[in-house]
C-alpha cells in the first residue's frame, strides 16, 4: 500500500504534477476477479482503454490475463508487450476499412457490434471466425454516457435483426465463436448484470451458433469513488447466480463454454493518484479557492461526468477541515476537480493526491492550453518506477512545431 510518506517522496523525486500507480494492487484486484465465479473456464480480459500504461500491460501479461482492445494501436502496443493475438479481443466501434485490414493482419479475433460491418467484414474475410456483440435493451451504468445498451445506444447488433445477421453469416460462411454483451459501466445494481447475461443467453441457441467456444458478458464492475458512500456489492453472490445460469445453458447447449469479462475500472481504478501541488489560495467573498498545477485534461472525468474523486491533503493530513474549490490551471470556468469540499487546511505547496485515478484519467488526457501531461510511476513491491517520462514545455512546443512541412 502506498503510504503518505511514500507520495511525498515520490513526489519530491519525480516531481508534481504526476501520476502514481500501485502495481501490487492492480494484481490484487485483477486476481480477486477470478474469486467470485466458480467457473471452470474462466478469462479476464482486461479493457486496455481504462489504462494503456505499458508497466501495467506488461504487468497484467505476466499474470496471464487477456486483452479488449478496441484501437489497432491498442492491439499493437498490447502485442509488443507481449501478448499474443490469442490473447486479444478486437471491439472497436465504427471502425474503417483501413482499420478492419489493418488488425486483421494482426490475427486478432473481431468483435462486431454491426450489420454493416458484419457484411464488410464476411465479403472481406469469407469462412472466418467472429464474435458477435449484442444490444440487449437492458440499460445500466453510472451516467447516461457510459450507459451502452437500449433504443439510444449506438452498440451492438440490434437482436430483431437475427433473422438478417444469419444470412449474412450464411452468405459469408462465418463461424460465430464468442456471443457479446456489455451493458454499462459502474453497474451497481447486479441484477441488471443477470437480465442482460440471460438475454446474451438466450440468443445462444445451438442451431444458430453451432460453433460457441466463449460468452463475453461484458465489464461494468461498480468500484466505489467516494469513501462515504456505503454501497457495497456482493460479488461472490452475484459469481455464484450467474455461474448457475451458465451452467444451465452450457448443459442445454452442450458443451462447457468459457465465461469472459472485460474490466478496465474495476482492476485499475483505485490503484491511480493524480498527485498535484497547490500553487495558489484565494479567498473569493469567503468561497476558498485552491490552485493547483494540474487542469482538467490531465483528469477530465469530474468536467466531462461531474463524476467525483476523493482528494486528500498529503502533506497536512490533520489539519482543520474547510470547504474548498480545488482548481486546475486551465483557462476554463469549469476546471475544477472538486466544487466546495471538505479538506483539511490547504496551504500553498501543500501536495493533495486526487483519488481513483487509475482508470480513464491518464488515457482520457490531453494537452489543451499546450500543457503537457504528467510523467507516471508505477510502485511494485515497494519499488518505484518510472513509466513515462515528464516532457518540458519547451519540448512539447518543439514537437508541433516540428509538424510543420518543411
Amino acid at each position: 500500500m502506498i503510504t503518505n510518506r511514500d507520495i511525498i517522496s515520490i513526489t519530491e523525486k519525480y516531481g508534481s504534477p504526476l501520476y502514481l500507480y500501485d502495481g501490487d494492487l492492480i494484481l490484487e484486484k485483477y486476481r480477486e476477479l477470478y474469486s467470485f465465479f466458480p467457473w471452470r473456464k474462466m478469462k479476464i480480459m482486461y479493457a486496455m482503454k481504462a489504462n494503456y500504461n505499458p508497466a501495467i500491460l506488461t504487468l497484467l501479461e505476466q499474470n496471464n490475463a487477456y486483452i479488449d482492445a478496441v484501437s489497432p494501436a491498442e492491439v499493437m502496443l498490447a502485442k509488443k508487450v507481449g501478448f499474443s493475438s490469442e490473447r486479444l479481443l478486437y471491439t472497436a466501434n465504427n471502425m474503417t476499412d483501413d482499420e478492419m485490414y489493418e488488425v486483421k493482419k494482426e490475427g486478432v479475433l473481431f468483435n462486431i457490434g454491426s450489420n454493416s460491418r458484419l457484411e464488410k467484414y464476411g465479403r472481406a474475410f469469407p469462412g472466418s471466425e467472429i464474435c458477435l456483440r449484442f444490444n440487449t435493451d437492458i440499460v445500466a451504468g453510472a451516467n447516461e454516457k457510459i450507459q451502452t445498451a437500449g433504443a439510444l445506444t449506438k452498440f451492438g447488433l440490434i437482436m430483431s435483426d437475427i433473422n438478417v445477421i444469419k444470412k449474412i453469416l450464411k452468405r459469408y460462411n462465418l463461424k460465430v465463436v464468442g456471443l457479446h454483451v456489455h451493458t454499462g459501466s459502474g453497474i451497481k445494481n447486479t441484477q441488471k448484470f443477470i437480465e442482460s447475461a440471460e438475454t446474451l443467453l438466450s440468443m445462444g441457441k445451438r442451431e444458430d451458433f453451432p460453433e460457441l467456444e466463449f460468452i463475453d458478458f461484458g465489464g461494468g464492475f461498480y468500484v466505489n469513488y467516494n469513501p462515504d458512500n456505503i454501497t457495497k456489492i456482493d460479488y461472490y453472490d452475484f459469481g455464484r447466480k450467474l455461474s448457475d445460469i451458465f451452467s444451465d445453458f452450457c448443459k442445454n447447449y452442450g458443451k462447457e463454454l468459457e465465461m469472459r469479462f472485460e474490466p478496465g475500472k474495476y482492476i485499475v481504478a483505485e490503484a491511480g493518484h493524480l498527485i498535484t501541488q497547490v500553487n495558489t489560495l484565494k479567498n473569493n467573498r469567503n468561497r476558498l479557492i485552491a490552485g493547483t498545477d494540474s487542469g482538467f485534461p490531465q483528469l477530465i472525468r469530474p468536467t466531462m461526468y461531474d463524476a467525483y474523486h476523493h482528494i486528500l491533503n498529503i502533506s497536512n493530513p490533520d489539519g482543520e477541515p474547510h470547504h474548498y474549490d480545488i482548481a486546475g490551471n486551465i483557462c476554463e470556468t469549469g476546471d475544477c476537480f472538486a466544487v466546495q469540499r471538505k479538506i483539511p487546511e490547504i496551504r500553498e505547496n501543500d501536495i493533495l493526491s486526487i483519488e481513483t485515478a487509475g482508470a480513464y484519467c491518464y488515457s482520457m488526457g490531453g494537452i489543451y492550453n499546450l500543457r503537457p501531461m504528467p510523467p507516471e510511476v508505477i510502485v511494485v513491491n515497494g519499488k518505484d518506477k518510472l513509466t513515462n517520462k515528464r516532457i518540458s514545455s519547451s519540448e512539447l512546443a518543439e514537437n508541433i512545431y516540428n509538424r510543420l512541412e518543411n
